[in-house]
């Protein structure tokens, strides 16, 4: 490091500014984390159901809907988007096994599956954009928040970023 004299005297900014260190960016924190059971207590507060083929919650059984080390954030996006929309929500996709791999999966904790119904089908397609779907749905909307919603016939996949 190179110190200049000013006027004959090294002055305390150049010394402040000499101690001075730079921390480097750091990634972004991952999501927040709720267990099964946090997550049930805030959608049973919220008025929001759940069911599943297998009558279970086991996150490693296919049949299960598990929402053990779901994202706060998803479980945040379903309760504003049951309260913006009125609408009864049934969940039937969470966190458990059996669905599509990836950084933004359900496994993941970055979405979840509901039943369809007109209510939410009406409220999706009134106020969101209908962007371009994926292979596996037949239809997807984006929220302006940029969350996506895809119409796969016998359910709505919802990703929460």
């Amino acid at each position: 490091m190179v110190r200049r004299m000013v006027g004959g005297v090294l002055g305390a900014f150049a010394l402040s500014v000499a101690s001075l260190s730079i921390a480097a960016p750091t990634a972004s924190a991952a999501p927040a984390k709720l267990s099964h059971s946090e997550a049930t207590a805030q959608f049973e507060a919220a008025g929001i159901t759940w069911s599943s083929s297998g009558n279970c919650s086991d996150r490693n059984v296919p049949t299960c809907t598990s929402f053990e080390q779901i994202n706060e954030n998803t479980v945040a996006g379903i309760i504003d988007f049951k309260d913006a929309t009125g609408c009864d929500i049934n969940l039937t996709g969470g966190t458990e096994t059996g669905h599509s791999d990836g950084t933004y999966s359900h496994w993941n904790g970055y979405k979840v599956d509901i039943s369809p119904t007109d209510c939410a089908a009406n409220y999706i397609r009134s106020n969101y954009t209908e962007v371009n779907p994926p292979g596996w749905g037949s239809e997807q909307w984006e929220a302006p928040s940029g969350n996506l919603y895809t119409n796969e016939d016998d359910h709505w996949d919802i990703l929460y970023y």
